[in-house]
């Protein structure tokens, strides 16, 4: 009597070894070593080298190999590429020529509003100059970057976002001066995302820790957060570096000292001369 369970098993048997003998028969072969330590050096060596164009390297030699192969032995090298230039790649490279700006809007101890303003430096994180008012004008924003380039320093492009407090008369100064001012879109934070950023730290850090007495208090107050974010704290973007200061080995031999800054709030750390 027929057994329909083991002719099933008999079948998928018979399968099997159809399959591994078509694999036997079709198996590519395998490259030698020095042709792979080959294809690494080229791929290490030419970053720009796509798999087709290191296999037509090496076709010039005599060596056939399938851009698969090739394309292995690049993941495993390099990654997964990003498309285009990264954000990093960029800011390293044009970073000291873009300055950003931005207002922070904050309030006093009756609870009246008093407006922060910031220039900042994309590259080092550096801040430029920072002002305090309670009414914020075309020409007070205007004075500001007169201020803030008043010694010949001017960025090649400063971004700003579309607050009406700017006005005609900022952008004519500042394309008198030199300087290209990209606006950032319509409710696009992002795409002044170290500007914001710092805003977040300045909130974090300062403000949100102390009572603002007036306007003469929230300019003490800032110029001292300013003197400590440029020469005395350490920013994660630009590799634990001060945006203000050249790195310099210190003298491990030396006691450390703590200094304190805005009433203890925060803390310097340095070796002693």
């Amino acid at each position: 009597m027929w057994d329909r369970p083991q002719h099933a098993q008999a079948c998928l048997h018979h399968l099997e070894l159809f399959a591994q003998q078509g694999e036997r028969g079709h198996a590519r072969p395998r490259i030698s070593g020095g042709t792979n330590a080959l294809i690494q050096r080229m791929a290490r060596n030419h970053r720009l080298w796509g798999a087709e164009r290191i296999r037509g390297e090496l076709l010039k030699l005599g060596i056939r190999v399938t851009k698969r192969t090739i394309q292995k032995h690049l993941r495993q090298l390099r990654g997964p590429q990003p498309q285009g230039q990264s954000w990093a790649t960029f800011l390293r490279t044009h970073g000291h020529e873009i300055w950003a700006c931005d207002f922070l809007q904050t309030y006093d101890l009756f609870f009246r509003p008093i407006f922060a303003f910031f220039v900042i430096e994309l590259g080092s994180l550096r801040i430029v100059h920072s002002a305090v008012t309670r009414a914020p004008s075309s020409a007070w924003v205007t004075q500001q970057l007169r201020e803030a380039t008043a010694w010949g320093e001017c960025p090649r492009f400063l971004i700003r976002d579309n607050d009406r407090k700017f006005g005609s008369s900022f952008d004519a100064l500042a394309h008198a001066s030199g300087i290209q001012v990209p606006r950032t879109p319509v409710r696009a934070p992002n795409a002044n995302a170290v500007c914001e950023r710092f805003l977040r730290s300045v909130r974090a850090e300062c403000l949100d820790h102390l009572i603002i007495l007036g306007q003469a208090s929230l300019a003490s107050i800032l110029r001292r957060y300013c003197l400590y974010f440029n020469g005395a704290r350490p920013h994660q973007g630009i590799g634990q570096k001060l945006p203000g200061k050249p790195s310099v080995a210190p003298d491990v031999r030396q006691p450390i000292v703590e200094i304190p800054v805005l009433g203890g709030l925060h803390h310097k750390y340095r070796r002693a001369a």
